[in-house]
């Protein structure tokens, strides 16, 4: 078997079923050979940022190893950011990266370089391939790297004369890997859950990528649990109208510490760290506070926080066996979630009292412009977030049930949000609808190619209110009240608001402005039943000037 059949031979086995890609001459031989391998599908991006961004919503969508195409040093640092978003999301991701022929790496040819030097710091881990016969080697031991904990984006360097080879390579067969089981010392762990008088969950986003969200229901209503998201979780990890569940903690420490206080006993599930935005000198987990830590990977447990139990194991699997040990073990569970729910209804309440009463003409109070884009959503769509300052109030607003109804990236790296979309929309049959900030809509512009050209069902919502509204807002809570004059440099777009709807028209991309907040309710109800895009250009109002 040649190594170019070899690959294919790989990637039909680890279920591929999609090539996302940006081709240069390095992957002529790979692209050529696509020709007899029909099967399986080259999704052209017109840029590595939106490529990588693709593969990734695809990943989340299909539950499976994305695979990725870039060419050279040039296409794999348009790709970073990508790679760098994938890493802190557990996106798996193998991606390949095309390098100049070997007979004349010595001359420094045009854009090679270093790709597995380049790639280090926003992969988990590289391969240099140098040998046709260690290929299909390399290419299994991505594959199981890409998904083993922590999952993540797995970069090999293949020179173009490499997959060209006339020359013999075996082919190892494909390995099956039995998933993590329940951890080790769930017994003391499910002791310190039931002596715990008022214990609260924190629920990380490998809930959601295990598909435990019913497994961590069970558990939190057998102790009386108060449940919180992670900071900035990337998925549905808990039932946001569960009469448990207490939102999302802040992306800062002394926040999440305040928020925590009072409850004498913290499970952390699933969650790396708490993910701080912003320093502050006082760590995440209260004094006296008892700390259960559960993760599939063995480096997370402890790493930021003492912690009285760290379990290494399945999510789904040791969270239903905890379950199991604590049911008909504590007898005030049902005082306990009545107590939880009568505070946190009220949050409900008031902010969508809050919204209601900001209702208005354009440019609309952003609160009033989520509550209404809310009140459009189908039943069964899946949200793309990457809006944040209103994908902040989006979450106020929107109660998210369904698992695999949220798909957002914590690392934070703008431009991600468009092809992400496209690429979950490719791999799911559910109405997709993306909620973008303006910059970070500028930033992946790119991605509106793929979804005009091949018609892609999403539903884009920029948020437009012409800055970097986030940016302002730290740099007020930054400034002393004396020094707080509204005067910003660098974190305006424009003098005038960006016309999205011009950029959407440019890609072929329906677009619309809305003029009312009832006919954005309308436009989303509508547009997210349609076969093709639609992007909604969204005026909001920016930030308050002192």
């Amino acid at each position: 078997m040649k190594p170019i059949d070899a690959l294919f031979a790989v990637l039909r086995e680890e279920g591929v079923r999609k090539v996302f890609g940006n081709p240069g001459t390095t992957e002529l031989p790979f692209l050529d050979a696509l020709v007899d391998n029909p099967d399986i599908e080259y999704v052209l991006g017109v840029h590595e940022g939106s490529v990588v961004a693709m593969a990734d919503g695809y990943a989340r969508a299909t539950g499976r190893t994305a695979f990725v195409s870039l060419h050279v040093a040039a296409g794999l640092a348009n790709g970073l950011i990508g790679l760098l978003n994938a890493s802190r999301s557990r996106t798996p991701m193998v991606v390949t990266a095309g390098q100049q022929d070997r007979r004349h790496l010595l001359e420094d040819p045009m854009l090679s370089g270093d790709l597995v030097g380049l790639a280090q710091a926003a992969v988990k881990q590289t391969f240099d391939v140098q040998h046709a016969h260690d290929l299909p080697v390399v290419l299994r031991r991505a594959f199981a790297a890409a998904t083993r904990a922590p999952a993540g984006p797995v970069l090999l360097s293949i020179p173009m004369d490499l997959l060209a080879e006339d020359t013999d390579v075996d082919l190892p067969a494909r390995s099956v890997i039995a998933p993590l089981g329940v951890a080790g010392g769930v017994e003391l762990a499910a002791e310190l859950l039931v002596s715990a008088q008022r214990p609260v969950i924190v629920a990380g986003d490998g809930v959601g990528r295990e598909k435990a969200v019913a497994e961590l229901v069970a558990l939190a209503e057998a102790v009386g649990a108060t449940v919180f998201h992670q900071p900035m979780h990337d998925a549905v990890d808990f039932p946001g109208s569960h009469p448990l569940y207490a939102g999302s903690l802040p992306p800062v420490n002394a926040a999440v510490n305040n928020a925590l206080t009072g409850y004498d006993l913290v499970f952390v599930v699933g969650a790396h760290a708490f993910n701080p935005h912003h320093y502050t000198p006082t760590p995440p987990i209260p004094a006296g506070a008892k700390v259960i830590q559960l993760d599939p990977d063995a480096a997370e447990p402890g790493r930021n926080f003492p912690v009285d139990v760290g379990l290494v194991g399945g999510v789904k699997p040791t969270v239903a066996r905890l379950t199991e040990l604590v049911t008909g073990r504590i007898p005030d569970t049902s005082a306990r979630v009545e107590a939880v729910r009568e505070r946190h209804e009220n949050r409900w309440v008031e902010a969508d009292q809050a919204a209601r009463a900001a209702y208005g003409p354009p440019p609309f109070d952003p609160l009033a412009a989520v509550h209404a884009i809310a009140a459009g959503l189908p039943n069964d769509f899946v949200m793309v977030e990457e809006a944040i300052t209103s994908g902040v109030l989006m979450r106020r607003v929107l109660r998210l049930d369904r698992p695999d109804s949220l798909v957002h990236t914590v690392g934070g790296g703008l431009g991600w949000g468009i092809g992400a979309a496209v690429g979950t929309a490719l791999g799911t049959t559910r109405p997709v609808v993306a909620l973008l900030g303006d910059g970070c809509t500028m930033f992946g512009l790119q991605g509106l190619w793929n979804a005009g050209r091949d018609q892609v069902p999403v539903t884009f919502l920029v948020m437009n209110n012409g800055e970097y509204r986030t940016l302002k807002d730290t740099l007020d809570n930054h400034r002393s009240r004396s020094t707080q004059t509204g005067t910003y440099h660098g974190l305006d777009l424009t003098d005038t608001r960006l016309d999205f709807t011009k950029a959407a028209d440019f890609f072929g991309v329906p677009a619309v402005r809305p003029t009312d907040l009832a006919a954005l309710t309308e436009i989303i109800a509508k547009a997210t039943h349609s076969p093709g895009p639609l992007l909604v250009d969204i005026p909001v109002t920016g930030h308050p000037s002192h």
